[in-house]
């Protein structure tokens, strides 16, 4: 997954990306914004309320630990403000995840992790006109 980040005031210029490894962020076209993407990115925990990371009947945030793809979001969504960015995220463009939450054995962002990491292939997808199907 690639994060995009533009300046608040010129939305369609990005200025800066970054794309979670897996086990770490490589930040491509820095530029004029290197720096603050590397502090965007920096290894520290991210606090977010989010009340689907929490036990039932529990409230608060949550800490999400550096490097997951959760982290990842987590941290752009979070961290670019405060440098003056705005973020989007871009799929790599490969076919669908095609989740099927009734015969799901892993939840959902566990899946996309997976995905992520090794790929469609790897991770046992079917693309084309029968990956709807199964």
């Amino acid at each position: 997954m690639r994060a995009e980040f533009v300046r608040a005031d010129v939305p369609a210029e990005v200025v800066g990306s970054a794309t979670w490894l897996g086990n770490g962020v490589a930040i491509e076209d820095g530029g004029e914004v290197g720096e603050a993407l590397d502090r965007i990115f920096r290894p520290s925990p991210v606090v977010i309320d989010d009340p689907s990371l929490r036990s039932f009947g529990t409230a608060g945030p949550a800490v999400l630990q550096p490097g997951s793809l959760q982290w990842f979001r987590a941290a752009a969504q979070a961290r670019a403000p405060a440098e003056g960015l705005a973020v989007r995220f871009v799929p790599d463009g490969a076919a669908s995840i095609g989740w099927d939450p009734a015969g799901a054995y892993r939840t959902f962002p566990a899946a996309a992790e997976r995905r992520e990491l090794l790929g469609p292939a790897e991770a046992g997808e079917r693309s084309g006109p029968d990956a709807a199907l199964s």
